[in-house]
């Protein structure tokens, strides 16, 4: 028989392969491919090679598949970037900025290095188990192929694993009736969250927004005074990423505990590496 999966093992393994997804968020391999297009904003660069592989699709549907952006940032871009830049180019382009970013981050050692080859086959096989209904971002892109070079496979698997994972997380969002802003109000208040400088940067809400939503969260005795969270907010917050946890069981009960403590192993020998390259800016998660 196989062995069960340690508790929380499914979690541990994504926490290493959904940052390796998102380097090329904050590269600069991105936003030199995106200004050639035309796509000079960073905002519309993110909506464009995040919502590309679901098509040409307006600004409601973004919104809701994003879940925590102003509606309003989401229609200054949504859909005129696709008038500067069609899906089928904006996906052309990212997949160069990954290829990109992995190199310059990794080492092409790294991206050679049968352990690349490894990790690739692990995620892909764990991303098998992944299921199309409700999960909107997962399904589209599981529709694009699997790339040949397995640092870009191994990208595509993390993509596929984040968005299950995420699109999943939503409906727990919804059960717990968090909107968008409470939604990152409390993850913020974690101190694992986005920090609130860059949340006002980069999801079109005002600090009134913020504070409204902060006063909500206080009627239903979730956020102290202090802006931290009170017993409720962390049992609350425990009880979403549990579920979350439940419904995204399935990849890494497929791929088994071997193969998730392996993937991880691998993923996260590779995140290190990136992080020491500096893939991400100062201040993005916190508090602060």
């Amino acid at each position: 028989m196989t062995p069960p999966l340690p508790e929380r093992a499914g979690r541990r393994c994504h926490n290493v392969i959904n940052p390796l997804h998102s380097t090329h968020y904050f590269s600069p391999d991105l936003e030199r491919e995106m200004t050639a297009l035309g796509v000079d904003d960073p905002r519309a660069a993110y909506f464009a090679v995040r919502a590309a592989a679901m098509g040409p699709v307006g600004a409601g549907v973004v919104t809701a598949a994003f879940y925590n952006f102003s509606p309003e940032l989401v229609a200054r871009h949504v859909p005129a970037v696709w008038e500067t830049a069609s899906p089928q180019v904006v996906l052309a382009a990212r997949a160069r900025a990954v290829d990109a970013t992995l190199r310059r981050l990794l080492g092409e050692e790294a991206v050679t290095a049968k352990e690349m080859t490894e990790a690739a086959e692990l995620a892909l096989r764990a991303a098998e188990a992944c299921t199309r209904h409700a999960r909107p971002l997962y399904a589209a892109h599981a529709d694009l192929p699997v790339p040949e070079e397995p640092h870009l496979a191994l990208w595509h698997a993390a993509t596929l694993l984040r968005e299950h994972r995420g699109d999943g997380h939503l409906a727990v969002l919804l059960r717990a009736e968090l909107d968008p802003l409470e939604a990152l109000v409390t993850h913020s208040a974690t101190g694992k969250g986005m920090s609130l400088r860059w949340i006002l940067a980069t999801r079109g809400w005002s600090r009134e927004d913020w504070d409204a939503a902060c006063e909500r969260l206080r009627e239903r005795g979730l956020l102290g005074t202090d802006g931290a969270l009170t017993e409720a907010g962390i049992a609350l917050r425990g009880d979403l990423e549990a579920e979350t946890d439940r419904l995204d069981r399935a990849p890494y009960e497929h791929l088994g505990a071997a193969g998730v403590a392996r993937l991880s192993e691998l993923a996260g020998a590779l995140l290190m590496r990136a992080l020491e390259a500096g893939a991400f800016p100062e201040g993005l998660t916190g508090k602060g």
